[in-house]
């Protein structure tokens, strides 16, 4: 909040996909009078949390003093004071972003942020997760305001445990804008030979995306399809909007096969364009 004295709101975070805003409220008026609980559930990134609202002050601090570290559901909460968001996402990309791998399942963006603390000021921190699943991809991100801090953290944190596992870091660079193409597509706005395709994509692009599947895109349809080509390093499916986005170990493999005039002349397949060279999906590229 703008006074943290005033304030009567705290977030718990760090939650189970299972909690309820009743159960939130059934625990926390334990402590004292609850006037709401809001509930924040994000799939494609970090774990659920929630705001709770206490009628009095002194009962939010004591909650604060009582309720956080414990176990609900198996899991241990977070709970603080909530702070007032901004009407805009902070704008971290002038600042020192560390990249770090390996880490555990368990390992949440708070633990990751605890451990990095301690090497300075901290603007961004978050472990990646599976928008299907919810669980963790097995890295994430710091970002830190200062570049001497943020190198410390990189010579220091790698290789130390943190869970189960020793942790990989390094510098993390954000993507680029994504290049304008032109999609081939078959309405006949604009339509691209192979040949043109190929001459406008990078050599090192190793992500197509395949799209105009109206019906049972899977991403066992995708990796049945494209194995033949190569060694497949991941794929997004995305079956509502019917189309898929798939990374291949190299790049050869996808130019000089599926999309080529002998190989369309087999087949129709949607529409296949070049995506972008050499990241990962995840809005940083790869270590």
């Amino acid at each position: 909040m703008d006074d943290e004295s005033q304030s009567k709101t705290l977030y718990v975070g760090n939650l189970s996909r299972d909690v309820t805003e009743i159960l939130i409220l059934q625990l926390f008026t334990q402590i004292g009078p609850c006037k709401s609980c809001k509930m924040i559930t994000e799939h494609t990134s970090n774990d659920p949390y929630c705001f709770v609202e206490f009628c009095e002050r002194k009962d939010a601090a004591a909650a604060v003093a009582a309720m956080n570290g414990r176990k609900i559901l198996g899991k241990e909460v977070k709970v603080n004071w909530a702070t007032t968001p901004s009407s805009q996402k902070k704008d971290t990309s002038n600042h020192f972003h560390v990249f770090v791998g390996d880490l555990s399942p368990e390992i949440t963006t708070d633990d990751v942020r605890a451990a990095f603390a301690p090497f300075g000021k901290i603007s961004d921190a978050r472990v990646v997760k599976d928008m299907t699943t919810g669980k963790s991809k097995g890295y994430g991100f710091v970002s830190f305001y200062n570049k001497l801090d943020a190198e410390n953290a990189i010579f220091n944190m790698g290789g130390q445990w943190l869970g189960g596992r020793q942790i990989r870091t390094n510098w993390a660079t954000r993507k680029p804008p994504a290049p304008k193409f032109t999609v081939l597509i078959s309405d006949g706005s604009k339509h691209l030979r192979f040949d043109d395709v190929v001459t406008q994509s990078s050599p090192q692009n190793c992500t197509v995306y395949c799209g105009g599947i109206q019906s049972g895109l899977t991403e066992h349809l995708m990796r049945q399809t494209f194995s033949p080509f190569g060694q497949i390093m991941e794929i997004r499916v995305f079956p509502e909007k019917g189309y898929s986005f798939i990374r291949q170990s190299q790049s050869p493999a996808w130019m000089g096969g599926f999309g080529s005039p002998s190989a369309q002349a087999a087949a129709q397949p949607g529409p296949v364009m070049s995506n972008l060279a050499n990241y990962s999906m995840a809005g940083y590229q790869t270590q």
